[in-house]
């Protein structure tokens, strides 16, 4: 970004270069501190004093005003180094008339000759410089105002961006386990299977309604996901009966942890379709939640399908939308500041997952 295309959004309040430039008034009043009770010196540093305080305002305004224009950025400095020269001049005419004033001897300054034009120039580029460097200074902090809006927009495009992922990857999860429960519920019906098939409608209602009803947020407490988490289970309950055996361990104090949303349905859903339902004997799905200093851990074990059950195995079938899903919304949630193994360890298949342990500010206290 450069300055000439910096628009009204992007430059910073008026007062500000202002403010920055007290610094260069300071110096000029340090500078003229020696001199004061000196006569017309006292009086010459005076005025330079004054008149760059009275410039400011208007060399302020004329700066603004061509960058609003988007005049390139060579033309600006012509014109403020013109306009600045102009300005130190009219303050030394001013300081030379004012001292011959003082003096009384505007004859002499009145005599044509080499005597008043020295006498005009002398000291010039002193106050010249010292306006020049208040509009290097409204430069620099016109920039930086320009740069941290821009920084701002990219971050907030950035979030932009990461919210639409988030959220496309959440309501991914929702067609895919309506695909699921219709078509168990078609399996059920087709096999005479009416009465489960109604109970299993009706609790796929109520989850819904669950889901529905909750805050669009892509983070909750462990305490919302397991009570959405259990709407769902009593889905496949209806389904699976007594073959779907569950238990929870809850640590101290993670209830009031933030998971992400919809973290745990996916991973439960992935556990029953590809580990338990397949089995002909019952199976059961342990669920452990606990602390570990700074973060939380989240360990899911099910029993494997048995032999000649299912034609695939069972880790080339976990990798499917459940455990894809939850991997992306943590990337995006976390940057890699939470983890996620799954694999068969001897006779169940585990999934590890830990996050950072964020608690609600009440639990934290």
């Amino acid at each position: 970004m450069t300055l000439a295309s910096a628009d009204r959004r992007a430059l910073p309040p008026f007062w500000l270069p202002l403010l920055a430039g007290l610094p260069l008034g300071a110096c000029l009043l340090v500078m003229a501190l020696p001199l004061f009770g000196h006569g017309n010196a006292t009086l010459s540093r005076t005025l330079y004093l004054s008149a760059f305080v009275l410039w400011l305002l208007p060399l302020t305004a004329l700066q603004r005003a061509l960058w609003r224009r988007g005049t390139p950025g060579w033309r600006i400095a012509l014109v403020l180094l013109a306009t600045t020269y102009a300005m130190a001049l009219a303050t030394r005419l001013l300081s030379v008339a004012t001292q011959a004033m003082a003096s009384d001897s505007l004859a002499r300054l009145a005599t044509p000759g080499v005597v008043e034009v020295p006498l005009l120039f002398r000291g010039l580029e002193g106050a010249w410089l010292v306006l020049v460097a208040y509009c290097a200074i409204h430069a620099v902090v016109t920039y930086y105002a320009a740069l941290r809006q821009e920084q701002a927009d990219h971050l907030e495009a950035r979030s932009l961006a990461r919210d639409a992922e988030l959220r496309a990857l959440r309501y991914q999860l929702q067609p895919h386990f309506m695909f699921n429960t219709l078509n168990a519920v078609s399996t059920l019906v087709a096999e005479g299977h009416g009465t489960e098939a109604r109970q299993m409608l009706a609790r796929l209602s109520d989850f819904l309604r669950t889901v529905l009803d909750a805050r669009p947020r892509h983070e909750v407490t462990l305490a919302e996901e397991i009570a959405m988490t259990e709407a769902y289970l009593e889905v496949e309950k209806a389904r699976l009966g007594r073959r779907l055996q569950l238990q929870w361990q809850l640590g101290e104090g993670v209830l009031a942890a933030y998971v992400p949303y919809l973290l745990l349905q996916p991973l439960v859903e992935n556990a029953i379709r590809h580990g338990i339902a397949p089995r002909r004997a019952p199976g059961r799905l342990d669920l452990r939640i606990v602390r570990d200093g700074t973060r939380l851990e989240l360990h899911l074990f099910n029993d494997l399908p048995e032999t000649g059950d299912v034609p695939r195995s069972p880790a080339a079938a976990r990798e499917a939308v459940g455990l894809a899903n939850v991997r992306g919304r943590l990337a995006h949630l976390y940057a890699g500041d939470a983890t996620l193994h799954a694999g068969i360890e001897g006779e169940r298949y585990h999934v590890r997952l830990t996050l950072p342990l964020r608690l609600q500010p009440e639990a934290a206290a």
